[in-house]
């Protein structure tokens, strides 16, 4: 099996929940910055990281790292990375994204077109001929620039992972997949627990609980761009890793996952979503307001993405905060984890939250709000819970 190094970019603060599924994964995480985890592993790695983790954007195979504060060093740097261990001569490849942060070279798109000329220098050489049909399988590549160190990458994944291929439909302005199992696994909540959603909006909070709940991992279902990578990746280890996926599917787990909305397209979009799931016999979707929050039973969940302003404008977001704040102090037992931007969140809902993390929706600066509630009796923390340290900021 080949060793390398894989990277795996998160949403910002969400780098200590990312490291937990890595490791319970069976993987060492080797480095942790701000929006990516570094760890090692092999081509079954590769193909079980798509196919298994919940928070991660995608999965990049390390070609390299050098410094550089000139496109000629960029040039140079690039040229001396082995390509050829991993670019076939037909290979079809190209810089897909290149972010830079603190350093000399900021420009996107000259650092794509030196990168490239690069890549096509060396293989020229190794390959011997001037030019590349690239009719062949694809390898974006990826390369981050923080204080003029330079990573370069290339992405297995192709679409972002968070594209789970159930979300045929969406409602206004939708949480990412991933960003949603974040805020989830973030909570101390299990299957066996209520869960509700009183903004599910098209869904994505309920499904992805439900996923959890039935041990559904989330890429059983889409393609890869490393699928094609024939050179690197025999079909038998993508076979073993959907295999493995499939055969932890638990479709008999008994859940009480609830997700309400005041708007009635919604709902239909989010019962049609949880359809193309699979899950929908484990989710109970309603049309329903916030001020029609009940549940009967004890030590449940809301965790909710509700308005900010900047999706609804219209939308009286004091009246919505203290509705929302007025019905969880009837669910004594509950906790509530809300994820939001806006700024009077705390003092509209009634209460400090318990626990306050910085991270990012989208472009979006927001919080998460976590109110907590009391634990059931003879229950016990858990001890793979994300840790504060990058998470808290």
């Amino acid at each position: 099996m080949k060793k390398w190094e894989l990277i795996a970019p998160c949403h910002f603060g969400m780098e200590a929940v990312l490291k937990r599924e890595i490791i319970d994964l069976g993987y060492e995480v080797t480095e942790v910055a701000d929006g990516r985890l570094t760890f090692a592993g092999d081509e079954e790695a590769l193909c079980r990281g798509n196919i298994f983790l919940r928070t991660a954007q995608r999965i990049l195979l390390k070609v390299g790292s050098f410094p550089a504060e000139t496109f000629e060093e960029l040039f140079q740097g690039t040229k001396a990375l082995p390509w050829e261990e991993y670019l076939p001569s037909n290979a079809r490849f190209w810089v897909a994204k290149a972010a830079s942060v603190k350093s000399r070279l900021f420009s996107p798109s000259d650092i794509q077109s030196v990168m490239k000329k690069a890549v096509v220098e060396r293989l020229g050489s190794v390959y011997r001929r001037t030019w590349f049909e690239e009719d062949g399988a694809s390898f974006p590549l990826r390369v981050f620039l923080m204080k003029d160190l330079v990573t370069v990458g290339l992405d297995s994944t192709g679409e972002s992972l968070h594209k789970r291929g159930y979300r045929r439909l969406a409602a206004q302005a939708p949480i990412s997949e991933n960003l949603a199992a974040a805020l989830i696994l973030l909570s101390p909540w299990k299957g066996d627990r209520p869960l509700v959603d009183p903004f599910c909006g098209s869904g994505t909070i309920p499904i992805e609980a439900a996923m959890m709940a039935c041990h559904m991992a989330p890429g059983k279902g889409r393609f890869f761009a490393a699928e094609n990578w024939k050179n690197l990746i025999g079909e038998r280890i993508w076979r073993d890793a959907l295999e493995e996926a499939q055969d932890l599917v638990d479709l008999s787990a008994e859940t009480d996952i609830q997700g309400y909305d005041i708007d009635g397209e919604a709902v239909d979009i989010a019962r049609e979503n949880a359809k193309q799931a699979g899950v929908d016999k484990r989710i109970h979707f309603q049309r329903r307001g916030v001020e029609s929050l009940s549940h009967p039973k004890k030590y449940g969940f809301l965790i909710t993405n509700p308005p900010y302003g900047e999706r609804m404008e219209d939308t009286d977001l004091p009246k919505l905060y203290r509705t929302l704040g007025e019905r969880y102090r009837e669910l004594d037992s509950w906790s509530l984890y809300v994820i939001s931007s806006y700024e009077q969140a705390e003092k509209c809902i009634g209460r400090k939250a318990d626990k306050n993390r910085k991270l990012y929706n989208g472009m979006l600066k927001a919080y998460y709000y976590q109110f907590l509630g009391p634990k059931p009796p003879g229950a016990r923390r858990d001890p793979r819970a994300p840790e504060d340290e990058v998470l808290r900021r």
